[in-house]
Formats: structure tokens, sequence, C-alpha cells
């Protein structure tokens, strides 16, 4: 004997996948700037913790080679004060941006790249790069 077959709601309807995908879109539009905001905070906070660490590099290498405060300094001589292996000391002076970290003189300056401020400037104002300076072109 044939059985009939039920006719009964074997899918989704059009209106019911629109709803999803509605959805999905709607969570996709509140996390995707909150993920990027984050990443740009992430590349501040790093690019900071780099211009400490040339500070401390940069005062080492004064302190052991009797260097006075207005005296020359450039990225090779600091270099040999950054631990090897680190982000920092292969980067061969440029930030993640691939802008270079100035570094003016013993005791003196050392500047984030105008280009690098801008791109982090919504994120990251002036008075968070403070003590560091930033070098305009």
């Amino acid at each position: 004997m044939h059985t009939p077959h039920k006719r009964g709601h074997a899918g989704f309807t059009l209106v019911e996948i629109l709803l999803i995908v509605t959805i999905i879109g709607l969570l996709a539009s509140i996390a995707i700037p909150n993920f990027l905001r984050a990443r740009m905070r992430s590349q501040a906070t790093l690019i900071l913790q780099d211009l400490r660490m040339i500070d401390v590099a940069l005062a080492n290498y004064a302190l052991e080679n009797n260097k006075k405060e207005n005296d020359a300094a450039n990225w090779t001589d600091v270099q040999r004060y950054i631990k090897e292996g680190t982000k920092l000391a292969d980067s061969g002076g440029f930030d993640v941006f691939g802008n270079p970290y100035y570094v003016s003189a013993v005791g003196g300056d050392i500047e984030l790249s105008d280009a690098t401020y801008r791109a982090l400037s919504v994120i990251a104002p002036r008075d968070f790069w403070s003590p560091f300076l930033i070098h305009a072109p």
C-alpha cells in the first residue's frame, strides 16, 4: 500500500531567512567598528611602549658612552641597547605602520612620525603620546 506524503513545513520561508540575515548584519555592524577601534588602540599602545624602550635604550647608550645631553645619536647607537629578538630590535627603527622613529639627540627628544600620529589620532590624542613629540616633516 502506498502512504501519502504529508505536506508539512520542510524548510525555511523567505521571511525567516531575511530576518536571520538582518540580525547577522546588525550584529556585524556593531562588532566590526569595535574590533577596528580595539586594533587601533593596541597599535597605539605598542608604539608608545616602543617609544619608552627607545628612551631607556638612549639613556643606557648615553651612560655607557659618556655622552652629553645634546650629543647626536642615531638608531644604530640605540639599537644595541634593545633586547635582541624583539620586534623593536628587528624593526630597523620603524613602527608597525612602517614609519620611522626619530631619535634626535642624547637627552633630547624621541619623536613619533607625523603619519603614525595622524593614523592613530582618532584613538590616541596628542596628550596620549606625552612626553614624546610628534615629528612634523
